[in-house]
Protein backbone atom coordinates (compact mmCIF):
# COMPACT_ATOMS: atom_id res chain seq x y z
CA UNK A 1 0.00 0.00 0.00
CA UNK A 2 1.21 3.39 -0.86
CA UNK A 3 1.51 6.30 1.50
CA UNK A 4 -1.44 7.99 -0.08
CA UNK A 5 -3.62 4.90 0.30
CA UNK A 6 -2.52 4.52 3.93
CA UNK A 7 -3.42 8.15 4.61
CA UNK A 8 -6.84 7.67 2.90
CA UNK A 9 -7.52 4.57 4.98
CA UNK A 10 -6.54 6.48 8.14
CA UNK A 11 -8.86 9.39 7.30
CA UNK A 12 -11.66 6.98 6.43
CA UNK A 13 -11.12 5.10 9.72
CA UNK A 14 -11.13 8.36 11.67
CA UNK A 15 -14.26 9.53 9.79
CA UNK A 16 -16.05 6.21 10.40
CA UNK A 17 -14.97 6.32 14.07
CA UNK A 18 -16.28 9.88 14.45
CA UNK A 19 -19.53 8.91 12.69
CA UNK A 20 -19.97 5.86 14.93
CA UNK A 21 -19.13 7.90 18.06
CA UNK A 22 -21.64 10.61 17.10
CA UNK A 23 -24.37 8.14 16.06
CA UNK A 24 -23.74 5.90 19.08
CA UNK A 25 -23.55 8.96 21.36
CA UNK A 26 -26.85 10.24 19.95
CA UNK A 27 -28.52 6.86 20.53
CA UNK A 28 -27.03 6.67 24.04
CA UNK A 29 -28.23 10.24 24.68
CA UNK A 30 -31.76 9.32 23.53
CA UNK A 31 -31.73 6.18 25.73
CA UNK A 32 -30.54 8.11 28.78
CA UNK A 33 -33.05 10.93 28.12
CA UNK A 34 -35.90 8.39 27.97
CA UNK A 35 -34.73 6.84 31.25
CA UNK A 36 -34.59 10.30 32.85
CA UNK A 37 -38.11 11.14 31.60
CA UNK A 38 -39.41 7.79 32.93
CA UNK A 39 -37.77 8.48 36.28
CA UNK A 40 -39.30 11.97 36.46
CA UNK A 41 -42.72 10.50 35.59
CA UNK A 42 -42.34 7.97 38.42
CA UNK A 43 -41.41 10.78 40.83
CA UNK A 44 -44.54 12.72 39.82
CA UNK A 45 -46.73 9.61 40.20
CA UNK A 46 -45.20 8.90 43.61
CA UNK A 47 -45.92 12.48 44.68
CA UNK A 48 -49.53 12.17 43.48
CA UNK A 49 -49.92 8.88 45.33
CA UNK A 50 -48.44 10.43 48.46
CA UNK A 51 -50.93 13.32 48.22
CA UNK A 52 -53.83 10.90 47.78
CA UNK A 53 -52.69 8.81 50.74
CA UNK A 54 -52.41 12.01 52.81
CA UNK A 55 -56.04 12.84 51.96
CA UNK A 56 -57.11 9.38 53.11
CA UNK A 57 -55.02 9.76 56.27
CA UNK A 58 -56.90 12.98 57.02
CA UNK A 59 -60.25 11.28 56.42
CA UNK A 60 -59.22 8.35 58.60
CA UNK A 61 -58.23 10.72 61.40
CA UNK A 62 -61.61 12.50 61.21
CA UNK A 63 -63.55 9.22 61.22
CA UNK A 64 -61.44 7.87 64.09
CA UNK A 65 -62.09 11.04 66.09
CA UNK A 66 -65.84 10.75 65.47
CA UNK A 67 -65.82 7.06 66.39
CA UNK A 68 -64.02 7.83 69.64
CA UNK A 69 -66.28 10.78 70.43
CA UNK A 70 -69.49 8.85 69.87
CA UNK A 71 -68.14 5.44 70.96
CA UNK A 72 -69.39 4.06 67.66
CA UNK A 73 -67.83 1.23 65.66
CA UNK A 74 -69.81 0.66 62.42
CA UNK A 75 -68.03 -2.66 61.80
CA UNK A 76 -69.55 -4.14 64.96
CA UNK A 77 -73.12 -3.04 64.17
CA UNK A 78 -75.36 -5.80 62.85
CA UNK A 79 -78.83 -4.90 61.58
CA UNK A 80 -80.31 -8.03 63.11
CA UNK A 81 -79.47 -7.08 66.69
CA UNK A 82 -78.72 -3.35 66.72
CA UNK A 83 -82.29 -2.33 67.70
CA UNK A 84 -82.39 -4.64 70.73
CA UNK A 85 -78.86 -3.70 71.78
CA UNK A 86 -79.55 0.03 71.41
CA UNK A 87 -82.78 -0.27 73.42
CA UNK A 88 -80.94 -2.15 76.15
CA UNK A 89 -78.16 0.46 76.19
CA UNK A 90 -80.72 3.28 76.49
CA UNK A 91 -82.39 1.49 79.41
CA UNK A 92 -79.06 0.97 81.18
CA UNK A 93 -78.10 4.63 80.63
CA UNK A 94 -81.43 5.77 82.08
CA UNK A 95 -81.16 3.54 85.12
CA UNK A 96 -77.54 4.52 85.67
CA UNK A 97 -78.51 8.20 85.67
CA UNK A 98 -81.41 7.83 88.09
CA UNK A 99 -84.18 8.24 85.52
CA UNK A 100 -87.19 5.90 85.91
CA UNK A 101 -88.43 4.45 82.66
CA UNK A 102 -92.00 3.63 81.86
CA UNK A 103 -93.21 1.90 78.71
CA UNK A 104 -90.79 1.51 75.82
CA UNK A 105 -92.19 0.91 72.34
CA UNK A 106 -90.16 -0.10 69.34
CA UNK A 107 -91.70 0.41 65.92
CA UNK A 108 -90.39 -0.52 62.47
CA UNK A 109 -88.69 1.78 60.06
CA UNK A 110 -90.18 4.78 58.30
CA UNK A 111 -90.86 4.92 54.59
CA UNK A 112 -87.53 6.58 53.73
CA UNK A 113 -85.70 3.37 54.58
CA UNK A 114 -82.72 5.07 56.17
CA UNK A 115 -83.78 4.12 59.67
CA UNK A 116 -83.91 0.69 61.25
CA UNK A 117 -86.47 1.47 63.92
CA UNK A 118 -88.00 4.11 66.15
CA UNK A 119 -87.99 3.75 69.92
CA UNK A 120 -90.52 5.69 71.99
CA UNK A 121 -89.54 6.05 75.64
CA UNK A 122 -91.59 7.40 78.49
CA UNK A 123 -90.23 8.02 81.94
CA UNK A 124 -90.00 10.41 84.84
CA UNK A 125 -87.32 11.75 87.11
CA UNK A 126 -85.37 14.85 88.03
CA UNK A 127 -84.63 17.37 85.29
CA UNK A 128 -80.91 16.75 85.70
CA UNK A 129 -81.36 13.00 85.10
CA UNK A 130 -83.53 13.59 82.01
CA UNK A 131 -81.02 15.97 80.46
CA UNK A 132 -78.15 13.62 81.35
CA UNK A 133 -79.96 10.75 79.62
CA UNK A 134 -80.44 12.81 76.48
CA UNK A 135 -76.77 13.84 76.42
CA UNK A 136 -75.62 10.24 77.00
CA UNK A 137 -77.49 8.96 73.96
CA UNK A 138 -74.73 10.11 71.60
CA UNK A 139 -72.06 8.14 73.47
CA UNK A 140 -73.86 4.79 73.71
CA UNK A 141 -72.16 3.43 70.60
CA UNK A 142 -75.20 3.25 68.33
CA UNK A 143 -76.37 5.52 65.49
CA UNK A 144 -79.14 7.23 67.47
CA UNK A 145 -80.90 10.51 66.74
CA UNK A 146 -83.40 12.19 69.04
CA UNK A 147 -86.42 12.79 66.82
CA UNK A 148 -88.61 14.47 69.43
CA UNK A 149 -88.62 15.19 73.14
CA UNK A 150 -91.65 16.28 75.13
CA UNK A 151 -91.30 17.51 78.71
CA UNK A 152 -94.15 17.93 81.15
CA UNK A 153 -94.49 18.33 84.90
CA UNK A 154 -95.00 15.15 86.92
CA UNK A 155 -98.05 15.76 89.16
CA UNK A 156 -97.28 12.67 91.26
CA UNK A 157 -93.75 13.78 92.16
CA UNK A 158 -93.12 17.50 92.70
CA UNK A 159 -89.78 18.63 91.28
CA UNK A 160 -89.74 15.82 88.70
CA UNK A 161 -90.66 15.88 85.05
CA UNK A 162 -92.18 13.41 82.63
CA UNK A 163 -90.27 12.84 79.42
CA UNK A 164 -91.58 11.36 76.19
CA UNK A 165 -88.63 10.73 73.92
CA UNK A 166 -88.64 9.44 70.35
CA UNK A 167 -85.27 8.06 69.26
CA UNK A 168 -84.50 6.97 65.70
CA UNK A 169 -81.92 4.24 65.04
CA UNK A 170 -80.20 4.81 61.70
CA UNK A 171 -79.49 2.03 59.23
CA UNK A 172 -75.74 2.41 58.86
CA UNK A 173 -75.53 0.22 55.75
CA UNK A 174 -77.88 2.43 53.72
CA UNK A 175 -76.15 5.64 54.82
CA UNK A 176 -72.73 4.17 54.03
CA UNK A 177 -73.67 2.95 50.54
CA UNK A 178 -75.32 6.20 49.52
CA UNK A 179 -71.99 8.00 48.99
CA UNK A 180 -71.22 11.67 49.25
CA UNK A 181 -73.63 14.31 47.94
CA UNK A 182 -72.63 16.35 44.91
CA UNK A 183 -72.76 19.99 45.91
Amino acid sequence: MTTREKRTVRFASIGIGIYLALFGGYKAWQFLEKKRADYNQLVVEAGDLKTEIKRYDDKIAVVKKLMERFHLDPAKLKNSSVVAEASSAIQKAAQGGGFRLGPIRESPTRASGRELATIQIEGSGPVKAAVALMSRLETLGYPLIIDSAQFSADPMMPGNIKLKLTVVILDFEKWKNEGTPHA
